[in-house]
Formats: C-alpha cells, sequence, structure tokens
C-alpha cells in the first residue's frame, strides 16, 4: 500500500507548474487535446502541491462550465437507457464520458473542500467552484444533487472544521435557494442518523456510550454538532426591515418539478414562484429540518444550547411552533437547570399559541430552589417567574405559596438573590391584595383568612377556632418548604416573617430595600411595580459598585484603645459561654503567670468603646 501511494505521489508530481499551464491551455484551444482532461484531473489532490492543484483547477472548471448545459444528466443511466444507441453515436459516447469525468471532478473538489491538508485559500476556492456547478449545472436551476453531495461529506467528516461551517453560511446562506435545500439536504442526513440504534431513555439528553458503540456514538456525535452548527447558522426569511429576503443563487430557482406543481396563481410572470410561495416554501422546510433534527440523540451542551436559542432563533419561523411542545414539555420535566431553559420557549407557546399544560405552575413551583440563584441563566427566569404570576386569575393559596417560599428563600441566597426576592414579592402582593395578610397578621385579627376551595379554608377567626393548634404556638411556621404541591404547602396561615428579618441584613441594600418595600404598600397610589430585570442580572460586583458609588452623608466610626481580639465582644451575647472562653480562664487559673495581671493585660481587656 505504501509503494502504491508512493507511485500515485510521484506520478503527480512529475508536472511541473508550466507544464501543467501548457495542458490547461491545450485542453482550452482544442478538442484534440481533450486527453489532458484525466492528467489534469489527476492532479487534484489534497497531497499535491497548492500551486499545482490551483492551476489544473481552475484549467479544469473554465473547460467544463461552457459545456455544461449539453452534458447528459447522468452518465450510467444514460448508457444503460439505450446501449445499442449509444454504440452507434460517437458525439453521444463523447458527452457521455465527459459526464463521467464532470462527476469524477465534482467529487475531487468536494474532497479538497474538507481535507486538512489542504490551505485554507485552495480550499475557499474549491467550494466557490462547487457552488459554481450548483448555480449552473442544471440548466440555470439549483443543482441539488451536487449540492446534497457537498453537505453529506461535510457533515460525516471527520475533521472538526469551523471555518468550512463558517465560509458556507458567510457567502452563500444569504440566498434563500441555498437555505431551502440545506434545509432539504440537513432533513435527508438526520433520516440516515436516526437508523441507527438510539433505544435510550434519555436520548434528548445524552448519546449512547457502552461497550462496542463508543467509536460509532463519537462519529454521531460529531455530526449531530455540525448539523446543529449549520442549522443555526439559517437566517430568518425576514431581514431585519421586516420584508422578505429571497435573492435566488441560481438564476431560476428552484426544481422544475416542483415549480410546476404550483398553480399558476403562485407563479409571476417570468415562472419564478411568488414571495408568498417561497416564503410557506421554506417555513415548511425550515421546520422539517428542525424536527427531524430534534428528535436526534443530543449531546447535553448542544441540547441545552438548543434550549437557550429556541425561542428566539427557531420559533418564530416554524410553520407551527405547537409541534415543539412534546419536546419542550419532555425538556421540562427533567427539572434543575434544565427546565430553567426550556421555560422561555414553553411560556411563548402557552401565552402566543395555547398550549395547555396543567402542571404548569406546581413545576414552576419545584425549580424554586437556592441553586437557581447562582444559575447561569437566572435573569431570564426571574423575569419569566415575575410574568408567569402576573395574571390576576391566579388563586389566592398559589400567590401565597410563590411569596412565602421565596421569602424562605431569602434566607439562604446570596444578598443579590435576597434583592430578587424582594422585588418578586413586591410584586405579588401588589397584584393580589388577597394576599396582604401575609404582610402583617396578629392573634387577635377579627378578619377571617379566605382562599380557594382547593386550598380549604385558612381563615384565622378572633378565638382561633377551628384552626391547627401550631398556629397559636410562637415561634411554628406551619408552612411546610419540602411540599412541592403550592396547594398543600400550608403557605396562607403563615405570614413573611422572613421579610420582616432581613431589616436587620448585613448587606446594606437589602435593609435599604425592605424598608422601601414597606412604604411602597403603605402609599399604593404614588408607587408601582418594580421591574425585576432591574435586580435579576444582579451579583457580589454589582452591589459592591453600587455601594461604593453612593454619597453617604454619616460615616459610621468605631475607637478601639487596644487592639480587638476578637469580632464581637462577650458583653454583645449577654447569658452566653463559650467554650473557647472557658479553656482560656481555666488555663489562667492554673498558670500563675498568665493568672498575675499586668499593664499589657489589662488593656488587652479593655472593653471596645465606639464614637
Amino acid at each position: 500500500m505504501a509503494s502504491t501511494s508512493a507511485k500515485k505521489q510521484k506520478k503527480r508530481e512529475k508536472y511541473s507548474l508550466e507544464e501543467l499551464k501548457t495542458l490547461g491551455h491545450q485542453l482550452l484551444s482544442s478538442r484534440a487535446h481533450i486527453n489532458n482532461l484525466p492528467l489534469l484531473l489527476s492532479v487534484i489532490s489534497s497531497s499535491s502541491r497548492p500551486q499545482n492543484v490551483l492551476e489544473a483547477l481552475l484549467s479544469v472548471q473554465s473547460f467544463f462550465i461552457p459545456v455544461l448545459p449539453e452534458l447528459p444528466p447522468s452518465a450510467k443511466s444514460l448508457i444503460d437507457g439505450n446501449v445499442e444507441e449509444s454504440k452507434k453515436d460517437p458525439e453521444l459516447i463523447y458527452r457521455t464520458w465527459l459526464r463521467s469525468k464532470f462527476d469524477e471532478f465534482v467529487k475531487l473538489l468536494i474532497t479538497v473542500v474538507v481535507s486538512s491538508q489542504c490551505e485554507e485559500a485552495l480550499r475557499d476556492i474549491a467550494l466557490d467552484a462547487v457552488m459554481e456547478f450548483v448555480r449552473l449545472g442544471k440548466g440555470g436551476r439549483f443543482q441539488s444533487v451536487i449540492y446534497q453531495k457537498l453537505i453529506h461529506t461535510i457533515v460525516h467528516s471527520t475533521l472538526p472544521d469551523d471555518l468550512l461551517l463558517n465560509l458556507l453560511p458567510s457567502k452563500f446562506f444569504k440566498f434563500i435557494d441555498v437555505r431551502y435545500f440545506t434545509c432539504i439536504s440537513l432533513e435527508k442526513i438526520v433520516r440516515s442518523l436516526e437508523t441507527v440504534d438510539t433505544t435510550n431513555d434519555d436520548r434528548n439528553v445524552s448519546l449512547r456510550d457502552n461497550g462496542g458503540d463508543i467509536s460509532k456514538s463519537g462519529n454521531i456525535e460529531l455530526s449531530i454538532r455540525k448539523i446543529y452548527y449549520i442549522l443555526a447558522q439559517i437566517p430568518p426569511l425576514e431581514g431585519q426591515d421586516g420584508k422578505s429576503d429571497y435573492e435566488m443563487w441560481s438564476q431560476l430557482g428552484f426544481s422544475s418539478k416542483e415549480e410546476d406543481r404550483q398553480p399558476k396563481s403562485k407563479k409571476t410572470n417570468n415562472g419564478v414562484l411568488s414571495t408568498s410561495s417561497i416564503t410557506k416554501k421554506m417555513k415548511l422546510k425550515f421546520t422539517k429540518a428542525w424536527m427531524s433534527f430534534l428528535r436526534l440523540p443530543l449531546p447535553v451542551d448542544v441540547y441545552k444550547e438548543v434550549l437557550v436559542t429556541l425561542h428566539q432563533a427557531v420559533i418564530p419561523h416554524l410553520s407551527n411552533p405547537v409541534m415543539l411542545c412534546d419536546f419542550l414539555t419532555r425538556s421540562y420535566d427533567i427539572g434543575g437547570g434544565v427546565s430553567v431553559m426550556a421555560l422561555s420557549s414553553l411560556y411563548i407557546l402557552m401565552t402566543q399559541h395555547g398550549l395547555e399544560y396543567p402542571n404548569f405552575y406546581q413545576k414552576l413551583y419545584a425549580l424554586l430552589l437556592p441553586s437557581i440563584f447562582m444559575a447561569k441563566h437566572r435573569a431570564k427566569f426571574f423575569e419569566l417567574l415575575d410574568a408567569c404570576l402576573k395574571s390576576p386569575l391566579l388563586p389566592a393559596y398559589l400567590a401565597a405559596a410563590f411569596a412565602k417560599k421565596l421569602s424562605r428563600l431569602a434566607l439562604l441566597v446570596p444578598p443579590s438573590g435576597a434583592l430578587v426576592i424582594i422585588a418578586l414579592i413586591h410584586n405579588l402582593l401588589r397584584r393580589h391584595p388577597s394576599i396582604n395578610c401575609l404582610v402583617h397578621w396578629l392573634e387577635g385579627d377579627e378578619n377571617d383568612r379566605e382562599v380557594s376551595s382547593e386550598a380549604g379554608d385558612f381563615g384565622k377567626s378572633k378565638d382561633g377556632i377551628g384552626h391547627d393548634a401550631s398556629c397559636k404556638r410562637p415561634g411554628v411556621d406551619p408552612f411546610n418548604i419540602e411540599e412541592n404541591d403550592p396547594a398543600k404547602s400550608n403557605a396562607m396561615k403563615s405570614s413573611l416573617w422572613e421579610i420582616d428579618t432581613l431589616r436587620h441584613h448585613y448587606c446594606p441594600a437589602v435593609s435599604r430595600f425592605v424598608l422601601s418595600l414597606e412604604t411602597d404598600l403603605t402609599v399604593r397610589a404614588k408607587t408601582t411595580e418594580v421591574a425585576v430585570k432591574d435586580f435579576s442580572s444582579g451579583s457580589y460586583a454589582t452591589i459592591f459598585r453600587s455601594e461604593i458609588g453612593r454619597r453617604v452623608k454619616q460615616v459610621p466610626l468605631a475607637f478601639y484603645k487596644a487592639t480587638p481580639t476578637s469580632l464581637f465582644s462577650e458583653s454583645e451575647f449577654a447569658g452566653w459561654t463559650f467554650k473557647d472562653s472557658e479553656k482560656r480562664e481555666k488555663e489562667n487559673d492554673d498558670n500563675p503567670i498568665l493568672n498575675t495581671p499586668s499593664e499589657g493585660n489589662k488593656s488587652a481587656k479593655r472593653p471596645r468603646t465606639e464614637c
């Protein structure tokens, strides 16, 4: 095998650049030098010198462009269809031979395009040559067969070539027919990948990777990543100005079969499909390509990236977005960060496309965990959470459950999360007056609490009859934070005491915001709802920048006559005994030297004096 490849390499290198130029000029000047065509084709390889490949490529391309309309559609089908006639007609034999050499040339060009050994400039030229044949290879119509071979080779190549995946969309995806046949090609490739055994129940989350499927799974994963990258690069049909963009790469647009099936009312005078028909056809193919892709066993990182971009880049351009309901509901049921990322798209389907999800609020309630306040996409989640709780038709027990669970989380999350929680509870109390009883509820209240029949009678009469005994005992909160069903959480029996504790929060921004919440709820006519997006992206850095930028009129001062030995003095914890202090006193009692008072010890134990 090594000697054979060496012989081929030596054969390719036996022509100098000047000799290749001569062979090319002869081929273009006279039909008598047609035998130069196989010689030039033998030079086009990733192992040849780039200058030689470029010279041979340009010569062969210049030869085929004018004769392309005269070539038969397929060399094999023409010979098999009429063998006797092909033997009698030398011209037919010649054109059939040219067709076979043209197919070989296209195959060599595609090989150069996906080769890692070729230079970037050479691959760019080879890609342009392939796309030129796509534009001219069918009498002015889009040659989809060549283009599908190109996409198939790119997707199934083992080279993770990001440059090529960027080059194709940047140069040719502005043409509507290129986008159209890209969707068709990708859908066919996805169908071939679906035949691979992917019986894993969690196939939408990760690929199979067990036993002998490791290498096959790796190749499939690489192909899936390339398919997603190409799909994500397909721009919408409408431009930034809202007008449809239907510029064609080919001269006559779509294939004649598809065009002939269209009624005359959908065609223009020159036979090209109308704008509305192109838009409809493009949306249909775009939808089929995405729906086929979402059935594949997506890698975890691709799966999450799809969920993040689905509501902006895909849903507005689908022919029927409700088709995504199964994919999104499965994603929303997974929980954790995946549910957070699926919430945006699911919310659009529910509010704009009439999707019904009976357990939506129960799943949303279960997502409220301390980890959500450190998630990457927490800003969008909090904005959607505020939007989902905006409806005045929500029952009181549901609004109370969300308010209570958020207030409990305020004790566990960072200060930035506490600010978001205060903003969310502020809006809940303004939108749902029926849960204002959570703000301040004393034992002697005369008004009973009324909620829906689903949550039960959570009212509290003046004498306390008919209620849980735990509600009467001080220091006991009947709210059950471990309960995932909002109706059974006993939120209406509790109060927002956690928010009251935030008055003494160590972060000044949190304590100030709590005080403003009390003022806003008192003077409702002069205040409005809080914009959650102003707090949803908060962090320690944003709070620090805000604090150092504030103008402070009074600065707290502390003066110590001696260097403190602890953060807090024992006088601040009356009635408490600390083990370290007991141990230190015992050691002092046992050691007469340490027990002797000295000037240094007196100053060290001197209490703190504040000015």
